[in-house]
């Protein structure tokens, strides 16, 4: 996807949350957007960040005005900045100088987790893997209870439980993927990190490929990423 795709593609994606008001990607907006692409900001991650600032908007009240594409940008880098860190891919700036990312505590971490979990779970007919995520909510529940005091090793062993209840999930899903999903997944996650392919060694690649495919897998299953670093 070339620079003017990706902007036609955000514009009429914001068209889209502003229900049909088209707001158009030009002069100064244009080159805010080319530069998320340049910089290799996935299509996916900017929309998401357009999501997240509709998210807030919407939650204010009736709106007064659409939403204009450079009221995303905080938000759109913001999560560029967590799915690069998260996938492995280079930076092209150092870390020095990057803000600050306030982290959420363990038990509200817990209580979300299981909020997003038993929202999943709600209104489906039950199988292998709502049960599973049965069995998470009630360990999950059980965790928050001793979270709040836990410090040192305690909270640590608590870090260590989630990181494998997240991988298990991640597994069942994974597991459930029929091959037509799975060559589908695996095509995004590759097409995420080619712009910065020619920066990063095979193994490195062959890494942030399946870090990619695991975020993709957890978007398209609707998990709650479960792991607090």
């Amino acid at each position: 996807m070339n620079v003017a795709e990706y902007c036609r593609e955000i514009e009429t994606y914001l068209c889209r949350k502003n229900e049909g008001h088209l707001i158009r990607v030009v002069g100064p907006v244009f080159e805010m957007v080319s530069r998320w692409a340049a910089q290799g900001v996935p299509l996916a991650v900017a929309c998401k960040g357009i999501d997240a600032y509709c998210e807030r908007y919407y939650a204010k009240g009736p709106r007064r005005r659409p939403v204009r594409v450079e009221f995303c940008e905080a938000d759109v880098l913001e999560l560029f900045d967590a799915w690069r860190r998260a996938v492995g891919v280079p930076s092209a700036q150092s870390d020095d100088g990057e803000a600050a990312v306030v982290k959420d505590s363990l038990p509200v971490h817990l209580e979300r987790a299981i909020a997003r979990l038993t929202a999943l779970r709600a209104g489906r007919p039950p199988d292998a893997f709502d049960s599973r995520i049965d069995e998470t909510v009630r360990e999950l529940d059980r965790l928050k209870t001793s979270a709040r005091q836990a410090r040192g090793e305690a909270r640590t062993a608590i870090l260590d439980r989630l990181a494998a209840l997240d991988a298990d999930l991640l597994d069942l899903a994974r597991a459930q993927l029929d091959d037509a999903t799975r060559a589908d997944l695996l095509s995004k996650a590759d097409a995420e990190i080619a712009p910065f392919a020619a920066r990063m060694a095979p193994d490195a690649r062959a890494s942030a490929i399946d870090s990619a495919f695991s975020r993709l897998l957890r978007e398209s299953a609707g998990l709650p990423v479960l792991t607090l670093s």
